[in-house]
């Protein structure tokens, strides 16, 4: 079993595309080393960390946020099962405000978005006389939580 990867072995093993793979090693999530023939070759440990990626990424958490995860571990060491641990830990509050967004709009999703129209009269979320405005832009009663600046 040779001790390196091809890229296009990673991406089979990994199940990205060869082009998700050049972009997180553009966004120094991953590296790689060059041959001779400029070909890139990754060590083993990086489908571990393709795996971090792809995980965080599916729950939502930003490329920023995960490269900063990934800044702290060794560049060339695969996230072991307590790095993953202290990292979630950390996300855990982020990920929990969002579920319950999810779960409020998905409970008056029928109805509306919360968009702060006023031409709905059946809406349980309608806004006369567009009081809602003095607490700010957007969906207010469909806020959870604290607001992240968009």
């Amino acid at each position: 079993m040779p001790s390196t990867l091809s890229v296009g072995d990673v991406a089979r093993r990994a199940g990205v595309s060869v082009s998700a793979l050049h972009f997180y090693e553009a966004k120094g999530l991953i590296s790689s080393d060059r041959t001779e023939g400029n070909q890139r070759r990754y060590s083993r440990d990086v489908l571990r960390r393709v795996a971090f990626i792809r995980v965080a990424q599916r729950v939502g958490i930003a490329l920023t946020d995960i490269a900063s995860a990934l800044a702290g571990l060794p560049a060339t060491a695969a996230p072991t099962r307590a790095d993953w641990a202290r990292l979630s830990a950390a996300w855990r509050a982020d990920l929990d405000e969002r579920m319950a967004q999810l779960k409020k709009l998905r409970d008056t999703l029928d109805d509306c978005i919360g968009c702060g129209c006023l031409s709905i009269d059946r809406c349980r979320l309608r806004n006369p006389l567009d009081k809602l405005a003095e607490q700010g832009a957007g969906p207010q009663r469909l806020w959870v939580g604290r607001r992240s600046a968009d």
